[in-house]
């Protein structure tokens, strides 16, 4: 793809990205993806995440850490002090061509510095308003500062999050983070969308709280109908079996055996035809409630099968499974490459691609992070 030619879904929109660590910077770069013109402004001691290393790349003699380059791509780069005045100048002058903003300034930092949406969206009626927030700005918690894993611990993921019987664990990936920053670009296109028929913008808030509470099915509905408290159950699904993780002989697999059909074809295959009829697997309800003795069956037969082999066998006969892969493996998978999920930018670069395929606007892939941020004095060209 020729990426300089930019025929984004969002070509032509603005967007001035003054976010730091994930949520925010993933939102920008959603954006970016799709042909957005994004600015990240950065304080002047820089995104905090340019320090979260190692790895690290050496920039000019500074290290530059690999969860920076993650997270930032297809975007231009400029510092800026929003606490003096001159700076705020500069964003102000910014702001009179940009759609959109994005924020995560603690609660109440905007207003304190005269740039609030309040004040915004008089001055600049179409603007987009987003801001990224631990736990929104008013309630209990209102305005408190939120990070991924503590969030993860208090709405409850960590709760069912590993081993049966055992201890709360944090999701192995900054899920919580990275789903509020795809909730704030949703929230973005749906504005963009409204703006186009009122020609007004609107204030929007993705808090990592409301994001990681969204992400609690099927527990959420579960304990709404029953009231029991849902617990962890290591890699087996709570109310679907066989829907978990089996040893055998060489790699693991993953069965995630959905209905009937597919636990007949799998039982078929391991040439166990009578293990579907029994009753007490007969339907999904009966598998589940019965999965320890199901387990049991499954682990013998599985005991001698080769992992990758018996797992390409099962997907070609429409039974879902999976060998279970380290990521390195997984990013070099041949239908990684052939879904084109691995993008790079120069010599220099390289990430995970946009996951969203549009026909005839495509993502595009044009700037690398910036690296090298300059100080902005007034607004850039």
């Amino acid at each position: 793809m020729n990426a300089s030619a930019n025929t984004g879904a969002l070509a032509g929109i603005r967007v001035i990205d003054l976010s730091r660590i994930l949520g925010g910077p993933y939102c920008g770069q959603i954006l970016g993806d799709h042909g957005a013109d994004v600015l990240k402004i950065e304080p002047p001691q820089g995104d905090d995440t340019r320090a979260w290393g190692p790895p690290f790349v050496d920039v000019d003699g500074q290290p530059v850490a690999s969860y920076y380059l993650g997270l930032n791509r297809n975007k231009r780069g400029a510092r800026l002090d929003l606490a003096s005045g001159q700076g705020r100048a500069v964003l102000l002058d910014l702001l009179e061509g940009a759609d959109v903003l994005i924020e995560n300034f603690k609660t109440g930092a905007m207003e304190k510095w005269g740039i609030g949406y309040d004040r915004l969206s008089v001055r600049f009626p179409r603007l987009i308003h987003c801001r990224v927030s631990g736990f929104g700005a008013d309630g209990p918690l209102g305005g408190l500062a939120g990070y991924d894993a503590a969030v993860q611990a208090m709405a409850g993921i960590m709760s069912v999050n590993g081993q049966a019987e055992g201890e709360p664990l944090r999701v192995g990936l900054p899920i919580v983070d990275l789903v509020t920053g795809l909730n704030a670009a949703l929230g973005v296109l749906l504005a963009l969308h409204e703006r186009a028929r009122s020609g007004k913008g609107q204030f929007i808030e993705a808090s990592l709280y409301d994001s990681a509470l969204s992400l609690l099915h099927p527990h959420a509905a579960n304990w709404f109908l029953d009231g029991r408290e849902p617990r962890p159950t290591g890699n087996a699904h709570p109310n679907i079996y066989p829907y978990d993780a089996f040893p055998t002989r060489s790699e693991p697999v993953f069965l995630a055996v959905g209905n009937d059909r597919q636990f007949n074809l799998l039982c078929v295959h391991l040439g166990q035809p009578a293990l579907a009829r029994d009753e007490r697997y007969a339907s999904a309800g009966a598998r589940s409630v019965n999965r320890a003795a199901l387990r049991a069956q499954l682990l013998a037969l599985l005991a001698e099968q080769d992992g990758p082999a018996l797992a390409q066998a099962l997907m070609d006969i429409g039974v879902p499974c999976a060998p279970v892969l380290p990521v390195s493996a997984a990013l070099r998978h041949p239908h990684t490459t052939h879904r084109e999920m691995v993008v790079r930018i120069g010599a220099n670069y390289t990430g995970v691609a946009s996951p969203v395929k549009l026909s005839r606007t495509p993502a595009t892939y044009r700037l690398e992070p910036p690296l090298r941020p300059m100080p902005l004095a007034h607004r850039p060209d």
